[in-house]
C-alpha cells in the first residue's frame, strides 16, 4: 500500500532546476557534454586560507559535536563584524544574527515562524520560487506583486495600497534582484520600509547578491525605521564562493530571531563546527577579496554580453548580481521551447525566465558561474550550430 503525502506537499512541484539538472546529466552521460550555463552556483573557490581553515578544524577532538542553535560566538561575531566594515551596520552577535544553513533555509524557517493559516504572503513576480513555495507550505496564500521592466523591477507601491492587505503578514524583497540584476537606491528601500511598517507587515529582504558587480553594497539596515519591521537574509554561497557550505545568516531585532530560533531548535542539532569557524575568518575579509572577485565576473559578464547580442537578444550593462538576465527577440513565441531548441542543438542550457513567474515569460537568464573560456565556447556552439542552422 502507498501512503499518500500531505496535503501541504500535494501541489509543491520539484525545483526546475532540479528537473534539468536531471535531464542534463542524463544527456552528459550520452557523451553530449552540455555547458550549463543556468545554475547559480559558483565555480570559483573560496580563499585558500579559508579552506586550510576548514581542513585544521575538522582535526580538532571536538569538531563533531553537537553545536550551539544559535551557531558558535565567532561566527555570530564573524556577521557583526562584517556588516559594520562593510555596510557601516552595527548588529548585536549575541541577539540579532541567527546562522543558518543558507538563506534558502532562512526563507523556511521564517515562513513556518510566522505565517499562519489564511495569512498573505506578498511574493514578486518574477522572483525566487521558494518565496512562493515556502508560504504555502506552511499554510499561508502567496500573492504575486509584479516586477516589470518599465518599472525598472521595483514595486509598484501605488498599485500594492490598492490591494486589501489586511491578511499580509509578510513581504519578500530582493535586491539586488534574482533574476534580474536590478539595483534598489535608498529612497525605493525607504518607501518600502514605511509600507511595511505602516501595514503591519514582516520585510524580509533575501541579500545574497550584495558585494558581486554592486557598486553600491547596502543593508536594509542602512535605511531608518528597519529595525522595527525587517529580517534580512544574508549568505556566504555567492560573495564567498561556498554555496555547498550552507551557511548564511539571519539579521534582525531580537523579537524577531528569538522566534526563529523557537523553529530552528526543532529542526536541527547545529553547523559543523569546522565549517563555522571556516566562515567566521571569510566574514573578516576585506575590499580586496570582492573586488578580485568582480574582476573575473567583469570578464564574464562581456562573454554572456556576446551571447545575448549573437541570440537578439536585449539587456540592461548596469545591473548586479549573479546573473545576466536578458529579453529575448520579439519574434521568438515560445521562450521556454527556443531554450530547450538550443540545448538540443548546440548543448547550452541558459535558463527560461518564466521558471521565476509570468513576468519572467519574454526573457532568459545567463549565470555567470563558467568560465570565459567556457562561455566563448558556449557563443561558438550557438552560432554555428544553432543560428546558422536557422539561416
Amino acid at each position: 500500500m502507498i501512503i499518500n503525502p500531505s496535503n501541504r506537499i500535494g501541489d509543491v512541484k520539484s525545483y526546475y532546476f532540479a528537473t534539468k539538472l536531471a535531464e542534463i546529466a542524463e544527456m552528459n552521460t550520452r557523451g553530449e557534454d552540455v555547458l550549463n550555463l543556468g545554475i547559480g552556483s559558483p565555480d570559483l573557490l573560496p580563499p585558500s586560507d579559508i579552506i586550510e581553515t576548514l581542513r585544521e578544524a575538522s582535526l580538532a577532538p571536538e569538531a563533531n559535536k553537537y553545536q550551539p542553535y544559535k551557531g558558535i560566538s565567532a561566527l555570530r561575531e564573524g556577521f557583526s563584524h562584517h556588516y559594520q566594515s562593510m555596510l557601516g551596520v552595527s548588529i548585536n552577535p549575541d541577539t540579532e544574527i541567527l546562522p543558518l544553513m543558507g538563506s534558502k533555509e532562512a526563507i523556511m524557517h521564517i515562513s513556518m515562524s510566522f505565517l499562519n493559516d489564511g495569512d498573505l504572503v506578498l511574493v514578486p513576480n518574477p522572483g525566487y520560487p521558494s518565496y512562493r513555495v515556502t508560504a504555502e507550505l506552511a499554510g499561508a496564500t502567496p500573492v504575486l506583486y509584479d516586477l516589470t521592466e518599465d518599472m525598472n523591477w521595483l514595486p509598484d507601491l501605488k498599485k500594492l495600497e490598492r490591494l486589501d492587505l489586511t491578511r499580509v503578514k509578510l513581504m519578500w524583497i530582493n535586491y539586488p534582484n534574482m533574476p534580474t540584476g536590478a539595483i534598489i537606491d535608498d529612497l525605493s528601500l525607504k518607501a518600502l520600509i514605511d509600507f511595511a511598517d505602516r501595514h503591519h507587515i514582516l520585510l524580509c529582504h533575501d541579500n545574497p547578491y550584495n558585494f558581486i558587480l554592486n557598486e553600491q553594497p547596502r543593508s536594509i539596515f542602512n535605511i531608518d525605521g528597519a529595525w522595527a519591521c525587517c529580517l534580512e537574509l544574508y549568505s556566504l554561497s555567492k560573495c564567498f564562493n561556498m554555496s555547498g557550505w550552507r551557511v548564511g545568516g539571519l539579521i534582525g531585532n531580537k523579537d524577531y530571531i528569538d522566534v526563529v530560533l523557537r523553529f530552528k531548535s526543532n529542526m536541527d542539532s547545529g553547523m559543523y563546527k569546522p565549517i563555522q569557524i571556516a566562515a567566521a575568518k571569510a566574514l573578516h575579509l576585506n575590499k580586496d577579496w570582492f573586488e578580485y572577485l568582480n574582476q573575473i565576473y567583469r570578464n564574464r559578464r562581456e562573454a554572456a554580453y556576446e551571447i545575448f547580442d549573437l541570440l537578439d537578444c536585449t539587456y540592461e550593462r548596469d545591473s548586479a548580481g549573479l546573473f545576466i538576465w536578458a529579453k529575448a527577440p520579439s519574434y521568438i513565441q515560445d521562450v521556454t521551447s527556443w531554450v530547450d531548441d538550443i540545448l538540443s542543438q548546440a548543448k547550452v542550457f541558459i535558463t527560461p525566465g518564466v521558471i521565476f513567474g509570468s513576468n519572467g515569460e519574454n526573457y532568459v537568464r545567463i549565470a555567470l558561474c563558467s568560465s570565459t573560456e567556457q562561455l566563448h565556447q558556449a557563443r561558438y556552439r550557438i552560432e554555428s550550430r544553432f543560428v546558422k542552422s536557422l539561416a
